[in-house]
Order: structure tokens, then C-alpha cells, then sequence
């Protein structure tokens, strides 16, 4: 699977994308595992108000599955002007 990272959310893991196997079940059993993997990943993902994200370029919750997802996004929320 896919995992974009859009923003400030780029900045502090320092990569746009990667690549990753996961058993992870929903986008938050995603979030859990990208926490333990580093540090730069739990402070990206430490107030999770802060955050959207997207399954397979659709807006979703944090509760939404990710079985069979081909790609995860995180990003601060949308702002108009």
C-alpha cells in the first residue's frame, strides 16, 4: 500500500510517500504502527485532530477500513479562501 504524506505531515516524517506492507485493518491500526516505527512518525501523528485522511483518494474517519486499500494519505485539514 501507498502511504502519501501531504504538508506538515511531509516535513516531520520527511518523505512524500512510501511504500509499506501492513496488517493493519483500519487507518487507525495504520497510525499505531507508523508511531512505533520512529519517532519523527509519533510526533507526526500525535494529535490526530490536526490531521484528514484519505483512502484511495476518498475523505474518510479514522475507523475506516483499509483492507484492500491501495493507498492512504494524511494531511492537515482543507482551509478556503
Amino acid at each position: 500500500m501507498d502511504v502519501l504524506y501531504f504538508a506538515w505531515v511531509r516535513e516531520r516524517i520527511g518523505l512524500p510517500k512510501e511504500t509499506l506492507e501492513t496488517n493493519a485493518a483500519t487507518v487507525l491500526d495504520l497510525i499505531e504502527e507508523l508511531r512505533l516505527r520512529e519517532e519523527r512518525y509519533a510526533v507526526a501523528f500525535s494529535d490526530l485532530s490536526a490531521l484528514r485522511v484519505a483512502v484511495d483518494q476518498e475523505l474518510t474517519d479514522f475507523d475506516a477500513s483499509i483492507t484492500g486499500a491501495g493507498e492512504v494519505a494524511f494531511f492537515p485539514p482543507m482551509t478556503g479562501g
